[in-house]
């Protein structure tokens, strides 16, 4: 293999920003056998495109996404596009032989994640679904402790992500709102951080229950003139089965004034706990029953210690890392995995695991009733 990896991204708002910075900073940090090129941006705006591609130091741009999919220079194709385009810009990067990287949710319904899997495996690509999560370091011993049994069984994991940009009334119709571009609100986009983290740490789902809503029925275009009606969720709420027995309780709201991006889980085992807070995520805090009675309690882990997943990459200990380091450890997995021709996780295969449970969540909102969710 080459040792340079040509990349090219569509969309460069916000995640297309994170995605640039990961990219930059991955070979200072980590060990990777294949150099990432940012080739080519891909945007609709021609001015922000221009302005997007020199700040972060693309060497081409286009407003063109079939053109940069089928350019025979790029190896892997990054997408940060509004949910409705997942599907038909994988299949085309798939149909000309790319790698491919896509944000979560994968698609906007389980039909569409199931044929991006099928072609995907069938064409013998590296995928990767954008669930950068799992790539907090404290997250990642999380999962070593369970894995290790330090917790015992698990019973419990609950888990609650809150923000509060909706809560004005009078901010504006954008893509999100219209399940026709996002396929659903609140649950899409961070229903399926704790969806994909609760596979991750705990295990397959078994059945949900959830209900949803839209507290602002509608708001001011955009263009100042009229409004437009909101049909994605302000928030979902769910319980769940876990095929292991365990019980879950999730809830994603955009209304939870006072918090901007507060993701909290709760694990508890029959002989330990953990919780975690997304933003105070260089730490993680453990319980254990074990502990003798008079000195039992909640203890904090800084997750800042060279024998920690990712930190040997970084600084001494006690030097906190930040939410962007996330895109930087999870592009290594990336980087090397092309490299070496060895499928990389969380993949498609996660993707669509984690659709399902959303798609399931849904239906349950509209039928008022248990769904179960399809076994392996």
């Amino acid at each position: 293999m080459k040792n340079h990896i040509n990349i090219g991204i569509v969309g460069t708002q916000f995640m297309g920003k994170a995605h640039s910075n990961g990219y930059l900073r991955v070979p200072h940090f980590f060990e990777v056998h294949g150099t990432p090129v940012l080739h080519t941006a891909c945007g609709r705006n021609s001015r922000q495109l221009k302005l997007f591609s020199e700040k972060y130091g693309w060497k081409h741009h286009t407003t063109d996404w079939k053109r940069l999919v089928s350019n025979e220079e790029i190896d892997l194709i990054d997408i940060c596009t509004p949910n409705n385009l997942h599907h038909p810009i994988v299949l085309e990067a798939i149909r000309n032989g790319k790698n491919v990287l896509c944000e979560k949710p994968m698609a906007m319904d389980v039909r569409e994640a199931q044929e991006m899997y099928d072609q995907a495996e069938s064409a013998g690509i590296i995928h990767m679904m954008i669930f950068n999560y799992r790539f907090v370091p404290a997250l990642a011993l999380a999962k070593k402790m369970i894995q290790n049994g330090t917790l015992g069984k698990i019973h419990h994991f609950n888990a609650v992500y809150y923000q509060d940009w909706l809560v004005d009334p009078l901010f504006p119709m954008v893509w999100r709102h219209d399940v026709k571009t996002t396929g659903s609100g609140a649950h899409g986009d961070m229903n399926a951080h704790i969806i994909d983290l609760a596979r991750f740490l705990v295990g397959e789902f078994e059945a949900v229950t959830g209900i949803q809503e839209v507290f602002v029925k509608e708001r001011p275009l955009v263009s100042g003139e009229g409004t437009g009606k909101v049909s994605a969720d302000d928030a979902t709420l769910f319980m769940a089965q876990f095929q292991n027995g365990a019980l879950g309780s999730f809830n994603a709201t955009r209304v939870a004034n006072g918090y901007k991006n507060h993701l909290r889980l709760e694990i508890f085992g029959s002989e330990g706990s953990l919780t975690f807070n997304l933003e105070n995520l260089n730490e993680l805090r453990y319980f254990s029953s074990k502990d003798p009675e008079e000195s039992q309690g909640f203890r904090s882990i800084l997750v800042t210690e060279q024998t920690h997943p990712y930190i040997d990459a970084w600084w001494p200990p006690g030097h906190i890392i930040g939410w962007e380091h996330t895109f930087v450890h999870q592009f290594s997995e990336l980087l090397n995995g092309m490299v070496n021709k060895r499928q990389v996780t969380p993949n498609f295969y996660d993707g669509l695991r984690c659709q399902q449970v959303l798609d399931a969540v849904s239906e349950s909102a509209i039928k008022k009733a248990w769904v179960q969710i399809p076994r392996e």
